[in-house]
């Protein structure tokens, strides 16, 4: 079948965006709108003595200025990471209000609020507030959060951990890694980094007969929906419809509601007119939850066969100077999801303490933890490689979860119920000619370059929330409509749900319609995070489909004279024997009355409490120029099992953009704040994103090994990139500075950062 499921279908949504007819939230402007921008604090860890607006609100063009308690019958922003520890105590969540109140916390928290006729009316009001600061000792680096005498980030807390997260038997893995051979140990750190989607955030807000209208560029507007109207305006979800048009990367930055929107409406509702703000670049830095950010120690025990006997895993993460939505989530369960990655240990203890500091928070960004858990377990598996003098691929084949293991139950307790990991692992060896390598490296010895290669294993969980809906109509001109909760920011969806459909139905793929992103028509969804889309929305269009041919059954039925039981379907077509009819006359037939008027069917999908792991081996290969330590990427091979892959041509794309960001997190990105909490890298022109000259040809390939939990058997491909890169990277990296000694580094793998290595600069 041309556009059916597993073929290489090009996105149908391409021609509208790359020909300029896309609609994104900046292009949406109503009649008679306001504009608002905002006075961001300087400061990392200040009190707010005064702030004086007298100046601002003369202005001309200026229609009011807002302070907090301007907004205090708003709800503070919510976290929905309700942690407990060991002893059962939740962890602390402090409140989070839209504008400060009477402190700041971190560098870039908004203070103020102006809105004015036009846009830099309102940025040169912002210009002329001024506030008296009483300026407070910042608590910045990991180090020094959790040290005695550190000052306190949230005073009301005496100290500064959010939650103590422990999974696994401390003492039992401790006396399995006693008389162990081998005990290895790596400290590690991964580097805070920005989301930097192509498309700024920006929120375009309206009220009008006592409800609210919110056009917000979102990873799913149903959950931006119930946290405005539940958490923040405490009205009915009905009253607060939230659009969600064309939208340029999510990246997880795009999965909360950020303190902006949330004046944006109170100032529409308040001011009755349109209210808009769209962030630039340089506030976006700012402003954005950050990702990642924390700094773990991995051990390992190893018997004389090199096989592991225990695993321990510390890890202390910075949450920022508050909880985002998924802030604690992310290193404790998401993370904790995944810990042990592709690897049998019969003893595992994870312990994560989730730290404060005067800091931007940190939210999730693409994996959400598991690129974290896959980056350290690999860096400690190289380690032992190196301690144990058994071959890297060896060593982890030994370690391997094995196909007799399957379903494996990892500590979060989570069944692993398909995956050929050894296999997987060999097909990217294979592919990027491993067992050839010392060839080339004595080809780049005659350039004078040293040449490198390494490899990553991953497993990551993808799911995210356990339900998911899907609404499949067929109207009588033959045409189908797909309304889902999922929301596409980049990943295809109008092609591959419509692959499934067209697949089941038989329908012609170019009437096939999706309808997504606006909660007027979309009343039930968990958006897209965490790689969930193909395995539950996926599966999801699927059973609707299904469902609407079951429904077709009694009118087909009806119509061929028949019974209901005698009806098949195949094609598009109903069968009796030998006559038939196909479906779009049966959709014409829906409408009498008798029929029920349509030919449609809703199906909620609940998957359970499991998730689905995809996995993957990747292989990078490097040179570096040692005269300047510039690296060059000049080999990549993927080698991911997401399940059955939907459509090669956007399992692919996803690939590759899950690569290019795991490549910027190892060798460029990097958020480096000062001693006083000043964020230094605030532009392009200091923090390093990757470009299209860094990234080689990507090798891509896909194991197949199909997940039995659902009818499609997929898994998800989206963060699998991201996991795989940084491992690979590095260990490239590591491998061709060995010759000379250097046997740690951490990311990012600057060109300064590498000849520092080479001539041992510290």
């Amino acid at each position: 079948m041309k556009f059916g499921v597993g073929q290489s279908v090009r996105r149908t949504e391409d021609p509208r965006l790359v020909t300029g007819a896309g609609a994104f939230t900046d292009d949406v402007n109503l009649e008679g709108q306001l504009y608002v921008a905002f006075y961001r604090s300087p400061h990392a860890h200040a009190r707010l003595r005064a702030i004086h607006l007298d100046e601002a609100r003369a202005l001309a063009d200026v229609v009011v200025v807002y302070t907090a308690p301007d907004l205090a019958s708003l709800g503070a922003l919510p976290c929905r990471a309700q942690l407990t520890d060991a002893r059962g105590d939740p962890c602390f969540i402090p409140h989070r209000p839209a504008l400060a109140e009477d402190k700041v916390y971190f560098v870039g928290q908004a203070i103020a609020a102006v809105v004015a006729e036009s846009r830099q009316a309102a940025r040169d009001a912002v210009e002329l507030i001024d506030v008296d600061f009483e300026p407070l000792q910042p608590v910045v680096s990991l180090d020094s959060a959790v040290s005695d005498v550190a000052p306190l980030v949230h005073e009301e807390r005496g100290h500064n951990v959010c939650i103590h997260f422990e999974r696994g038997d401390a003492e039992a893995t401790t006396k399995a890694m006693r008389g162990a051979a081998h005990i290895v140990q790596i400290s590690v750190v991964n580097n805070r980094v920005v989301p930097t989607p192509l498309e700024p955030r920006v929120s375009v807000a309206s009220y009008n007969d006592g409800k609210f209208t919110l056009y917000n560029p979102s990873q799913g507007a149903v959950a931006q929906q119930g946290v405005l109207a539940r958490s923040i305006f405490r009205v009915d979800p009905a009253d607060v419809r939230v659009i969600s048009g064309d939208t340029g990367g999510g990246f997880g930055v795009r999965g909360e509601v950020h303190p902006e929107t949330v004046v944006c409406l109170y100032a529409a509702r308040e001011l009755q007119r349109p209210v808009k703000w769209c962030g630039d670049r340089s506030e976006m830095f700012l402003a954005d939850s950050h990702g990642r950010d924390n700094v773990s120690k991995a051990t390992v025990a190893l018997d004389t066969k090199g096989v592991m006997l225990g695993l321990k895993i510390e890890t202390l993460a910075n949450l920022g100077a508050f909880c985002s939505a998924v802030g604690p989530f992310v290193p404790t369960m998401g993370g904790g999801r995944v810990v042990g990655t592709v690897y049998r240990s019969p003893h595992i203890y994870h312990s994560v303490r989730c730290v404060f500091t005067n800091t931007m928070p940190v939210a999730a960004y693409r994996g959400a933890g598991r690129p974290e858990a896959a980056y350290l377990m690999e860096r400690l598996m190289e380690k032992a490689a190196e301690a144990t003098g058994i071959e890297s691929p060896e060593l982890r084949r030994r370690n391997f979860i094995r196909e007799g293991d399957l379903p494996y139950t990892n500590l979060a307790g989570i069944p692993i119920r398909s995956g050929a990991f050894a296999e997987t692992m060999d097909l990217a060896l294979a592919r990027a000619d491993w067992e050839t390598f010392d060839e080339r490296r004595e080809a780049s010895n005659v350039s004078r370059k040293l040449r490198g290669i390494g490899f990553g294993c991953y497993v990551e969980s993808s799911g995210g929330g356990p339900e998911e809906e899907a609404r499949v109509s067929v109207s009588g001109d033959g045409s189908v409509e797909i309304t889902v909760g999922t929301y596409s920011h980049g990943q295809g969806h109008e092609t591959a749900f419509a692959q499934i459909a067209h697949e089941r139905l038989g329908v012609n793929f170019d009437r096939i319609r999706l309808i997504q992103g606006d909660t007027r028509e979309v009343v039930f969804g968990g958006g897209t995070g965490g790689s969930r889309s193909s395995q539950m929305g996926g599966i999801a269009v699927l059973r609707a489909s299904d469902g609407v041919i079951e429904r077709g059954k009694r009118i087909a039925a009806e119509l061929l004279q028949g019974g209901k039981e005698t009806v098949s379907f195949e094609g598009g077509l109903y069968r009796v024997d030998d006559r038939t009819v196909t479906l779009q006359e049966v959709a014409q037939a829906a409408v009498r009355p008798e029929f029920g008027g349509d030919l449609s069917d809703t199906h909620r999908y609940h998957r359970g409490e499991g998730y689905t792991f995809p996995n993957g081996c990747h292989v990078a290969e490097i040179e570096i120029d040692p005269d300047t330590g510039v690296i060059e990427v000049v080999r990549y091979t993927a080698v991911d099992d997401c399940g059955r892959v939907i459509n090669p041509l956007l399992a692919e794309g996803q690939v590759h953009g899950g690569v290019a960001q795991g490549i910027g997190q190892a060798m460029f990105e990097r958020v480096v704040y000062d001693d006083g909490g000043q964020l230094i890298t605030g532009t392009f022109m200091d923090y390093a994103m990757p470009r299209a000259a860094h990234l080689p040809w990507i090798d891509v390939s896909f194991n197949e090994v199909l997940e039995p939990s659902n009818e499609l058997g997929v898994k998800g491909i989206g963060e699998g990139g991201a996991c795989g890169a940084p491992p690979a990277i590095v260990h490239a990296v590591l491998n061709a500075l060995a010759r000379i000694g250097v046997a740690d580094i951490d990311m990012p793998l600057t060109s300064e950062a590498i000849w520092r290595a080479l001539n041992r600069r510290p």
